[in-house]
């Protein structure tokens, strides 16, 4: 296996094309989730607030900052260290209400929070990641070398998250039996194109995600236990009912990896260490959520 520190210096290949269709299928995929979106939903969020409030809570500000103490503790390359603080900033991923649903778990509050997630990663994600990569002298470093510009990914997550969003409450707002429709075949076949250019993505660089599988595969796992898990007690902390403890935890533990590939592709070239933790995050918590929901559906 190569030396990890070798990931600091080198790209993943990844056409235009391939980029154009990664932000396609990603704003497919929201659109798709905004359909979903129910008047109901709002109202359970009006007289349950606590769970959402804790949900969020925990994405944006529990779990960026346990990836600041892991990655102070672990020491990874600067590369895979900020791969790491992008994830924690991305919002929650969209599997993550079917997860919930395998889980047993609170369903109308999972989709209110992976929308409203989405809608606060417009300003969270970017914020998050500036702050959080600063405040580790080699990601800080890293930054400084690429320059990356604030304002230029806020304008990208509108584009592949806001808009998209919007555009769906409005369809399901105005046109709720022909959203029902839409949802049912978009998030399918959006997810299976989106499923598809992240196994581009692998393949068309195989052997370096073969030389250095064996060190991501261990930061991924440890980093998305952390998630997990740090989800799965903060709303014990907070003396929620089950049902929500393990809706935050999959919201916590199950990231838009899709979003930052988008970024890093878009921003960073394809680093190496970033674009293969990330590319391989995509993976893996459909793995570990599917094993964690799977166990949670056993205790209602």
């Amino acid at each position: 296996m190569a030396s990890p520190d070798a990931l600091d210096s080198v790209q993943l290949n990844f056409s235009p094309d391939n980029l154009l269709g990664l932000n396609i299928a990603l704003a497919i995929i929201m659109y798709g989730v905004a359909l979903e979106l129910k008047w109901e939903d709002f109202q359970y969020l009006a007289k349950n607030p606590k769970g959402f409030v804790v949900g969020i809570f925990s994405q944006f500000f529990v779990l960026p900052f346990l990836t600041w103490v892991l990655i102070m503790l672990l020491n990874p390359p600067s590369s895979i260290a900020l791969g790491m603080f992008l994830v924690a900033a991305c919002p929650g991923g969209n599997v993550s209400n079917f997860l919930t649903s395998l889980a047993k778990g609170n369903i109308a509050l999972s989709v209110s929070l992976t929308a409203f997630s989405s809608i606060a990663a417009i300003i969270l994600t970017p914020l998050n990641f500036s702050f959080w990569s600063k405040s580790y002298t080699p990601t800080a470093q890293l930054l400084q070398e690429v320059r990356l510009d604030p304002f230029d990914v806020f304008f990208t997550i509108v584009l592949i998250l806001g808009f998209p969003l919007l555009l769906g409450i409005l369809t399901a707002t105005k046109f709720p039996e022909l959203a029902k429709k839409m949802a049912k075949a978009i998030k399918p076949i959006s997810l299976l194109i989106f499923g598809a250019l992240i196994v581009i993505a692998l393949f068309g660089n195989y052997q370096l995600f073969m030389a250095y599988i064996g060190a991501i595969f261990l930061w991924v796992l440890a980093h998305n236990f952390v998630g997990l898990s740090g989800g799965f007690l903060t709303a014990k902390l907070a003396r929620l009912p089950f049902q929500d403890v393990k809706t935050i935890a999959i919201e916590t533990g199950i990231q838009n990896s899709g979003l930052g590939l988008v970024l890093i592709f878009s921003f960073f070239s394809g680093l190496g260490g970033m674009a293969l933790l990330t590319a391989w995050w995509g993976i893996w918590h459909l793995i570990s959520g599917i094993m964690v929901a799977g166990f949670w559906r056993k205790f209602t």
